[in-house]
């Protein structure tokens, strides 16, 4: 963790983020078509990567920590249900709080860590490893890892050279989702720049609908709407720079970055609730309030990543017809594309620990959890075919297509204690960001101030 992700190659260019984007949200129609789980323990997988061998671990008990709650929690169990079936282990689901690295080290602690756990932030591979609570990855995820896997998604995996991690799910962090009667009533068309953004919201505006949901009780989310404003802005160089601190946060390109958002956080009539609103809003509120009224939602637009859809499948909107999608608007010359993901990791270096890990490295686990939608995985063998629709079959194909061209959440790369811990450091000046959009000197000074002590720590 203190040492920040070294993030993908100085050679890739915005031209190839913007692609990335384009791909994923062209032709976003169609019906769903499901896909189920394969069947029992020596079935083949019917996709390019085959199936996977696992052993007989009949009377093993194994305990896998995540913090993922509802229909991401009932999702994975689904996953661990089959590595049940085909290995004969019982398998139990540890709730964790965020952030999972205190969450781990209470449960390391008192001598009782789970088996597995995924962490969602890359700077919490590099602490667990730091602090040598997990293991490497045997030999056999290792084989599943190089076979399925590009190297880029590895490397995020890897600390010193050492793989630790199986990224099982990713994300795409640069999507805008709208109500498209809403859309339709006001006669607004998808915009393409930040600049006709804000004329379409004012534009939903002037129908009567607000026009943008903010989850802001989550300050992840805030962190993301800057990332997406800073790389489109400033640029991947910067973007890297300030990802390692080799920047400070006083750098004139976060002054440009954060009065950019100040043109959307400054409008409180723009977004849902106001700012005191959208800061008591939970995300998976500010995605169903955009889809649920019909054509008069609480908020027209609610922009985040592609696992949305699972939080738009409890309404009763339909995703491709009453849910759309477009890029984030870009705020440079182009788009942006951020990011993000889940990843496994062994705190005990068992038998059982590490066939999961194989498991989940493999095209089998991966579509389980596809067929469910709110899914993205960057296991380039997984058939598209095995996502629900459409919108999510175009989005995985442009993430695996993309390669290694991409830009990770640059919260997820920093200290935890910065970048990924409600109530403290970024999380929390952005939401005081939110609520007072004209103090940018100040919120650059506050940032600043404790992305230095945790880079020291």
């Amino acid at each position: 963790m203190r040492t920040p992700l070294r993030t993908r190659k100085a050679a890739t260019t915005i031209t190839a983020i913007t692609a990335f984007t384009a791909l994923a949200l062209a032709g976003c129609g169609g019906e769903s078509k499901e896909a189920g789980p394969p069947a029992g323990p020596t079935s083949t997988a019917e996709n390019g990567g085959g199936s996977v061998s696992l052993p007989s671990l009949k009377g093993e008990n194994i305990q896998v920590a995540a913090v993922w709650t509802g229909p991401e929690q009932e999702n994975f169990t689904k996953v661990l249900k089959e590595f049940e079936k085909r290995t004969g282990a019982t398998v139990t689901f540890v709730p964790a709080q965020d952030p999972i690295v205190n969450f781990l080290g209470t449960k390391i602690a008192g001598g009782a860590p789970p088996d597995v756990a995924m962490l969602p932030q890359v700077g919490a591979i590099k602490q667990a490893a730091a602090q040598k609570w997990i293991k490497p990855v045997g030999p056999e995820a290792k084989a599943q890892l190089a076979k399925n896997y590009s190297q880029g998604w590895q490397d995020l995996g890897a600390v010193d050279g050492t793989q630790y991690g199986v990224y099982f799910k990713a994300a795409n962090k640069s999507l805008i989702w709208y109500n498209s009667a809403a859309f339709e009533n006001a006669g607004a068309s998808e915009p393409k720049t930040w600049k006709e953004f804000l004329a379409t919201a004012e534009t939903i505006s002037a129908s009567g609908v607000t026009p943008v949901s903010v989850g802001g009780a989550d300050g992840w989310t805030l962190t993301d709407w800057f990332e997406n404003v800073y790389l489109s802005q400033a640029g991947p160089e910067k973007y890297d720079q300030l990802a390692r601190h080799a920047i400070k946060w006083t750098d004139p390109s976060v002054t440009q970055a954060l009065t950019t958002l100040a043109q959307l956080f400054g409008k409180p009539a723009l977004i849902a609730g106001g700012a005191d609103g959208a800061l008591q809003t939970e995300f998976p509120a500010s995605v169903t309030q955009t889809f649920t009224g019909g054509d008069q939602p609480k908020g027209a637009m609610v922009f985040e990543g592609d696992f949305a859809a699972v939080n738009i499948a409890q309404t009763d909107a339909e995703i491709g017809t009453d849910a759309k999608v477009f890029p984030f608007p870009a705020v440079g010359a182009e788009s942006p594309v951020v990011t993000a993901g889940d990843a496994a990791v062994a705190l005990k270096d068992t038998k059982g620990a590490q066939a999961l890990l194989t498991f989940l490295a493999s095209p089998d686990a991966a579509r389980i959890w596809a067929g469910s939608g709110g899914f993205l995985s960057p296991n380039r063998n997984l058939d598209p075919a095995a996502y629900p629709n459409d919108v999510q079959r175009k989005i995985a194909k442009a993430l695996i297509e993309a390669g290694d061209d991409f830009r990770f959440d640059m919260s997820d790369q920093m200290p935890q204690s910065f970048g990924g811990t409600p109530g403290k450091g970024e999380w929390k000046a952005l939401q005081d960001f939110l609520k007072n959009p004209k103090d940018i000197a100040g919120t650059q000074a506050r940032l600043e101030a404790d992305a230095a002590k945790a880079y020291r720590s």
